[in-house]
């Protein structure tokens, strides 16, 4: 954004940035993050702190302190922003979004970087890694990063020297991701957030600590899992009789050789509709050496290339519509685009510190200028008359007379009223005229009511897709 066009958004944020006041102990240093916040919004073409000070036409090194030396808690404005999403944007089918990022950086000097595979890159490069918690609503219109954390490497932090170099608390030690990623969760909950749905990408799926974690929290989940996986699709008599592969269960098992694919719509694209086939069965598999389940094994692959398939495992209840399970398996992009958002808008990457502590300020103050984004786009949407012209969770236009969705649901493909966008001819899927509504296979015997009854959401009867 312009200077102009932040100006104009002027009482708005500084009546969004009164709700951390108390995450300052003076006022000049709480002015500082409105600073902040207004360089982020800029249309700087790179946002670190340089640029952004002299854009706001304060002194570099005022920023500079305030990221490094400033006497304010950083926990607790992560933590209010998760407040505010549970007063002004909660419902009880959001979904918790868990996913890691790497920013590239020369040299060895700012904490915590280390080789590791960076996506930013596309490949194995010279890296700082952070583990993500993004929020998103059941339609994925609104979205907002909840909780950033730094990840340390299991090797090459361990000289004290090059510790306090860096400025790193003796309190900072290796812990894997999926851990971070529990502990993100943990403090969601505290904060009084409780999502209905926490989704994960299949390095997460296939770690059964953080499988084994979530079901502690009581969480309902739906996680991609890798195609080697192991376990059984029918109830085993011990830990030892022999698993297989849910590549090879969901081609050759009885219980999934035997159904019908089931086509589902699983969201419009730019280049048509997104349609894939899908199966589902019971599935158990190892924890600490004991056999834990059942789960939901679900496999699906797109109809214009079988060959590309998904594996995912949920411990949703029987109740749940198996729609809304594939709907949850395939909500990772609100937390792609939330992190491109801040990547590109943002400058969630460009920050030139090398202190710990200013790295991770820097995170999270990326989470209040990105929600403060998110909010002012919400409020955009809700200005327009009647909803009618609200685009739709597909991103289309909604054309007059069309009915808005239903509060924390999502428009069925086949509540699109009006003409279809154009599209590029040759670039169209072809359309296919799918069931709206598939009845969720029974499971057997095995099922644990208990299970059912806790994890089972009390809206989950009245979602409609």
């Amino acid at each position: 954004m312009t200077k102009r066009q932040i100006d104009a958004l002027g009482p708005a944020l500084s009546r969004y940035l009164e709700e951390f006041s108390d995450c300052f102990e003076r006022p000049d240093t709480r002015e500082h993050l409105r600073h902040y916040v207004r360089g982020q919004c800029s249309n700087l073409p790179r946002k670190s702190v340089e640029p952004m000070a002299v854009w706001g036409e304060i002194p570099p090194r005022t920023l500079q302190e305030f990221l490094s030396l400033a006497a304010w808690d950083h926990d607790r404005l992560r933590d209010r922003v998760q407040e505010l999403v549970r007063r002004d944007h909660a419902e009880p089918q959001g979904i918790a979004i868990v996913d890691e990022s790497g920013h590239p950086k020369k040299g060895k000097k700012t904490a915590l970087v280390h080789r590791d595979y960076c996506g930013a890159s596309g490949k194995v490069d010279n890296c700082l890694m952070s583990v993500h918690l993004c929020y998103a609503s059941f339609d994925g219109r609104f979205r907002t990063m909840i909780d950033s954390d730094l990840f340390m490497p299991k090797n090459g932090w361990d000289d004290p020297e090059r510790r306090h170099e860096a400025g790193i608390p003796d309190t900072v030690v290796y812990h894997p991701k999926y851990d971070i990623a529990l502990a993100q969760v943990q403090r969601m909950l505290r904060n009084g957030l409780r999502p209905g749905w926490i989704m994960a990408d299949e390095w997460y799926g296939q770690k059964p600590a953080f499988i084994a974690g979530l079901e502690t929290l009581g969480r309902r989940f739906v996680l991609e899992i890798p195609k080697n996986v192991m376990g059984w699709t029918r109830w085993p008599r011990d830990a030892d009789t022999p698993r297989g592969e849910v590549q090879n269960l969901c081609r050759w098992s009885q219980e999934m050789h035997g159904q019908p694919w089931v086509k589902f719509h699983i969201k419009d694209t730019d280049l048509g509709p997104m349609v894939w086939e899908s199966k589902a069965a019971p599935f158990w598999m190892l924890q600490e050496g004991a056999v834990a389940g059942p789960y939901w094994l679900v496999v699906a692959r797109d109809v214009l290339d079988p060959a590309t398939r998904k594996y995912f495992l949920s411990n949703a209840s029987a109740g749940v519509p198996w729609e809304v399970i594939l709907h949850v398996a395939f909500s990772r992009w609100p937390v792609e685009r939330t992190l491109e958002d801040e990547k590109s808008e943002l400058g969630l990457s460009h920050f030139e510190v090398r202190k710990y502590t200013a790295v991770l300020r820097h995170l999270r103050i990326t989470q209040v200028s990105h929600f403060f984004l998110a909010r002012q786009t919400q409020r955009l949407r809700e200005k327009k008359s009647g909803g009618d012209d609200l685009p739709d969770s597909y991103g289309h236009q909604r054309p007059p007379g069309c009915p808005s969705p239903a509060p924390g649901g999502s428009p069925s493909p086949t509540d699109h009223c009006g003409p279809e966008p154009s599209r590029d001819p040759a670039k169209k899927r072809r359309r296919t005229r799918l069931p709206h509504q598939n009845p969720l296979p029974v499971l057997p015997q095995y099922w644990n009511p208990r299970r059912e009854v806790a994890l089972l959401h009390s809206a989950a009867e009245h979602i409609a897709l």
